[in-house]
């Protein structure tokens, strides 16, 4: 049995190692559970992967390829369709990611026989490598086609343990792609210029639940988080593998439970391992003593879902996101004094807010000397399947739907893509580590 896993080559809007981890956990949980099956993954989209190589990959023959999406990638999954059923005319081909797990039945105009919808798609990947392996009919866990029509899934896939979340084999990613990718801080993509980054999945699942997020209907609104043991033990592993200078701890809200945070803090110095490291999560979720803590346990930046100080735009967030101004200085002047850089996800065009509202939050970022990664709105639950490709792709945060542009669009752009915008200096902290 061989199994393709890869995000297929795409000159993406937005980067962030986290998302693309999807592809390496995919491919990890397949070995563990069929240990004598071929399973390779491809990262390609990190503009490090020509059309041909992937020829040369879909020319061994592969039983299963499964591609990720995401809101601005379909025009490289028709393409790859295209390759596949020419190269490799057997093959089954299942497509899973965010955009899928969102809009399922969007992907009923490829030519493909499965899409996994909501859910982990490890599991639901698994239910199709084992159908394939009994010679079975597709399983119920995925949108499958049968003849020419498409049937719905008639149950979801099983939602992985805690103790079964996946730990990606760090020997696949491309992380001198990876590197150069984020070594421009104007893209104010969220990883670290000038330092390699090793992302640990530590949590899937978010209650926080904002309209503008596609994790809770993704992963749910309970949360799941990797033991702390297995976390320690694995970057430990990988620091002895590779040079990587720190750590992302890639969770929707890592800080959701505090007492995680501090029996996390207390291994992660005890281990020894000494290497710098970021999360994210909500203001909501902070408080002096658990920031001071992250701090003297190596922390150097924390990602918050600031989005707006404009309270007007607050009856478009959750109440966990309501924060006015004077908590927000507090925290980050606990952040400051605990030597961690605070950066601050804004929105742009959220509704019941101003763009004279965006410039002050902006403003406030960095007087405060914070770092401001901004967005522009979405909403995910105003997309549909009969949607074209181009205007599903204009869900990806960076532009406004066509036709739905506020009248002072291109300032709000102008804001969006500023290469004036000051730049982060965090890498500085970080010592170097030789690659040779």
């Amino acid at each position: 049995m061989k199994v393709l896993v890869v995000w297929p080559p795409q000159v993406p809007s937005y980067f962030n190692a986290g998302h693309h981890l999807t592809v390496f956990n995919v491919a990890t949980h397949l070995r563990s559970v069929f240990p004598s099956a071929d399973v390779k993954a491809v990262d390609a989209a990190a503009l490090n992967v020509t059309w041909k190589s992937m020829g040369d990959l879909l020319m061994e023959q592969p039983d299963i390829l499964a591609v990720a999406n995401d809101f601005d990638s379909t025009g490289s999954l028709e393409r790859i369709t295209y390759y596949a059923r020419t190269l490799a005319p057997e093959v089954r081909i299942v497509t899973f990611g965010r955009l899928s797990a969102h809009l399922p039945e969007f992907f009923r105009r490829f030519d493909l026989d499965a899409v996994v919808g909501p859910g982990d798609p490890e599991s639901a990947i698994a239910d199709l490598v084992r159908a394939q392996l009994a010679g079975e009919p597709l399983p119920d866990t995925v949108w499958r086609r049968e003849g020419g029509d498409w049937r719905p899934p008639d149950r979801t896939p099983r939602l992985l343990r805690d103790d079964e979340l996946p730990l990606p084999d760090v020997t696949e990613i491309p992380y001198e792609a990876y590197d150069l990718l984020y070594a421009d801080d104007t893209a104010r993509f969220c990883g670290i210029p000038k330092r390699r980054e090793l992302v640990v999945p530590v949590a899937r699942g978010c209650p926080v639940n904002c309209a503008f997020c596609e994790i809770p209907g993704r992963e749910g609104k309970a949360e799941r988080r990797v033991p702390i043991p297995r976390i320690i033990s694995y970057i430990s592993e990988m620091a002895d593998t590779m040079p990587f200078e720190y750590v992302s701890m890639y969770a929707p809200t890592f800080t959701l439970r505090k007492r995680w945070v501090h029996e996390f803090c207390a291994a992660y110095e005890a281990s020894g391992i000494g290497i710098p490291w970021k999360c994210t999560t909500t203001l909501h979720h902070l408080d002096e003593e658990l920031i001071r803590r992250m701090g003297a346990a190596g922390c150097i930046r924390v990602s918050v879902g600031l989005e707006t100080l404009e309270p007007a735009g607050h009856a478009a967030l959750p109440r966990a996101k309501h924060v006015a101004e004077q908590r927000f200085r507090e925290t980050a002047d606990a952040c400051r004094a605990a030597g961690i850089e605070l950066n601050c996800f804004v929105i742009l065009g959220l509704p019941g807010t101003s763009l004279a509202g965006v410039a002050r939050t902006i403003e406030a970022v960095r007087e405060i000397g914070g770092r401001v990664r901004p967005t522009i709105y979405t909403d995910f639950d105003d997309m549909r399947a009969d949607m074209d490709e181009p205007t599903v792709a204009s869900f990806n945060r960076q532009l406004f739907r066509p036709g739905e542009e506020p009248e002072d669009a291109a300032r709000y752009y102008r804001v969006l893509f500023d290469p004036d915008a000051p730049v982060t200096a965090v890498h500085e902290v970080i010592p170097r580590r030789s690659r040779s």
